[in-house]
């Protein structure tokens, strides 16, 4: 019988092995990735039938990452890790086409019970998540996050790398385009979101968690 075929990312090395470890035994992992762009690239590669993302992860998050994969037709299911055990973590990525979302507390012991949910086509959720998620969903609308509902997807990268202190040459030869147009980016971003300066905006992506 063919082994369900799963892509990890976490930039917590430490972390990332002991989860790989621990799926080895149950799945086939067939990478593990440090960033999300990174983590794109492997989607691409390797196909797999179940991605397992964090959130939080250095130049694209796990959520925007995810979303750029789902935007190219893969079909990899998808449970997000993620340390906060609020409600509104798990609400914000189920909405964004999750399929699963599990405490980083509960991975050692939830998580291979999550991806056999997830690629068998039903939701996952961890039961220590705090909050009635499913009421949450059917009042809220069907978007992803409701607060930074303007901006596009290249904004959000760059208002994700801004944060993380690339300068305007490096997120330009990240993402291969011109320093003007990472410039005209990040202006528009900041007319949308009513700030005045790159620390307001860098504040904002903290307190959005795109960081």
């Amino acid at each position: 019988m063919r082994r369900i075929s799963v892509l990890l990312a976490d930039d917590h090395t430490i972390l990332a092995e002991g989860i790989a470890t621990l799926l080895k035994k149950h799945f086939n992992v067939v990478g593990v990735a440090a960033n999300g762009q990174e983590l794109v690239t492997y989607a691409r590669q390797f196909r797999p039938d179940v991605i397992v993302t964090d959130i939080a992860m250095p130049l694209l998050n796990g959520i925007d990452a995810m979303k750029k994969i789902k935007k190219e037709g893969l079909r990899s299911k998808f449970v997000i890790l993620t340390m906060h055990e609020e409600a509104t973590t798990a609400v914000e990525a189920l909405k964004a086409g999750a399929d699963g979302c599990v405490t980083k507390r509960s991975a050692s012991t939830e998580l291979v019970a999550a991806i056999n949910e997830v690629f068998s086509g039903r939701t996952y959720v961890s039961p220590g998540i705090e909050g009635d998620i499913y009421s949450m969903l059917d009042k809220s609308e069907n978007k992803f996050d409701p607060r930074i509902p303007s901006l596009s997807p290249r904004q959000r990268e760059i208002l994700q790398l801004t944060a993380e202190g690339k300068s305007m040459k490096e997120i330009a030869d990240l993402l291969k385009i011109s320093p003007r147009t990472v410039e005209s980016h990040k202006y528009s971003s900041m007319q949308i979101l009513g700030l005045k300066s790159t620390a307001e905006l860098v504040q904002y992506a903290i307190k959005m968690r795109l960081v």
